[in-house]
């Protein structure tokens, strides 16, 4: 959510910054949000107004009264006691003011002039590449077909028991899984990072400040009769921990990495390489969030999109950093880079990380501001990335450490977390 004093001084930038997101159909709300908003202000102005009258005049009528001139009085008190005014002006506030909120969340944020500009994901930018993308001269199976070798993965019988895209890991490929997550929560620490386990749920409020309405109703799943909301990443709970609070300048930054499991509708249909386990309704992952100065902001998402290649490149996949252009930027983010790994058997890069800035946005909405030395508050700015998400980290894992005899063979940086294991045997 941008400022209101920033629309109501720029509009035609916030217009402009509409248009570069391709979303046309939102350029009326600004007039709206101007209209609506003089609406409110003139409004509370005039009740303002009638009510430091109303106490002049109350304090007169005390006046009188203690003078005994009470006719006067009560003549007065009549004038006082009209409140049909107020209430309509009331009424006046209160709905132009939910029209501006309404229409602010829906508003997108400022996106930064380095984002390049295109409608949708097809216009994203390769910036650059780490580690040389391989393809082996042996065909190399599904993922699932691998899972499979290691009786690692079971779909029917998860079927059975939640439906479409649920999985039982198991046996090797189960702890290959917790191995990933293990590691990454060890290499997230070893970063200086505070280690912390979230709620899994959170309410409505977190929501509405985390996420923009569109995010929420393609991704969240509702509790019915509760207002909570299953996560559909830990960055939620993380940065909605911090609702209300106002923090010393000195403790910043804030930079915290966390564990957590993930829900997501995952609604539409999605295409034969996002069956299996890459695009499901529950998986696991670890997340590093900063809170900081906003003059602070940008060094921090360079860090942290970094952070997930060295962890990749530890495990000796090959991975490239592509930049979001503008139509593909969820409408709370200033700047925001995928980190895809390389599949030999698609011969090309798939998502498995996001790092995103997203300004003051989620601080303005969820009201998280910083106390300077000088005493004065400020809003603060946040960041998220992923460090790894598992299962679709396995299939970037199992893909580029596959041996043509079906073996698979252990980065050595995971080798302590699968009990000194340094290859995986196929059972079938």
């Amino acid at each position: 959510m941008i400022d209101i004093k920033f629309l109501r001084e720029n509009p035609e930038a916030v217009r402009e910054n509409i248009r570069k997101k391709f979303q046309n159909e939102k350029l009326p709300l600004v007039d709206e949000v101007i209209e609506n908003d003089k609406k409110a202000r003139e409004a509370q102005n005039e009740a303002d107004q009638i009510r430091a009258e109303k106490k002049k005049i109350s304090r007169q009528i005390g006046a009188l009264m203690a003078q005994g001139k009470k006719e006067e009085a009560m003549a007065l008190k009549e004038q006082v006691g009209d409140n049909s005014r107020l209430e309509e002006l009331d009424k006046i506030q209160k709905e132009a003011s939910e029209i501006v909120r309404r229409d602010m969340l829906t508003i997108p944020n400022i996106i930064d002039p380095s984002v390049p500009i295109g409608k949708d994901d097809s216009e994203n930018v390769e910036l650059q590449r780490f580690g040389e993308p391989k393809v082996p001269d042996f065909e190399i199976p599904y993922h699932v077909d691998i899972m499979n070798r290691f009786n690692g993965v079971d779909f029917d019988a998860a079927g059975r028991v939640a439906g479409n895209g649920f999985y039982y890991l198991k046996g090797d490929i189960a702890r290959l899984h917790s191995a990933v997550l293990s590691y990454a929560r060890d290499f997230m620490i070893g970063k200086g990072f505070e280690y912390t386990i979230p709620p899994f749920m959170i309410r409505s409020a977190v929501v509405d400040g985390v996420m923009s309405f569109a995010e929420m109703d393609a991704m969240m799943y509702k509790i019915e009769g509760e207002d909570l909301y299953l996560i559909g990443t830990s960055e939620h709970s993380m940065i909605g921990g911090f609702i209300d609070q106002i923090v010393p300048e000195a403790q910043l930054p804030k930079t915290l990495t966390s564990y957590s499991p993930c829900f997501r509708k995952e609604k539409g249909a999605h295409g034969i390489e996002e069956r299996g386990v890459y695009r499901i309704h529950q998986f696991e992952k670890q997340e590093m969030i900063v809170i900081c100065k906003p003059e602070e902001s940008m060094d921090w998402y360079e860090k942290l999109w970094r952070y997930t290649v060295e962890l990749f490149r530890s495990m000796d996949i090959p991975v490239r950093q592509l930049e979001c252009c503008s139509g593909d930027l969820a409408d709370l983010k200033v700047k925001s880079c995928d980190v895809e790994a390389w599949s030999p058997r698609q011969k090309k890069y798939f998502e498995v990380g996001s790092c995103s800035n997203l300004g003051d946005a989620q601080a303005r909405r969820l009201r998280i501001r910083i106390k300077g030395e000088d005493g004065k508050l400020y809003l603060a700015h946040t960041l998220n990335n992923t460090v790894v998400a598992s299962p679709r980290m396995l299939i970037a894992l199992l893909e580029n450490n596959l041996r043509a005899d079906g073996s698979v063979a252990i980065p050595k940086s995971l080798q302590p977390y699968m009990g000194g294991q340094t290859e995986l045997i196929p059972k079938n």
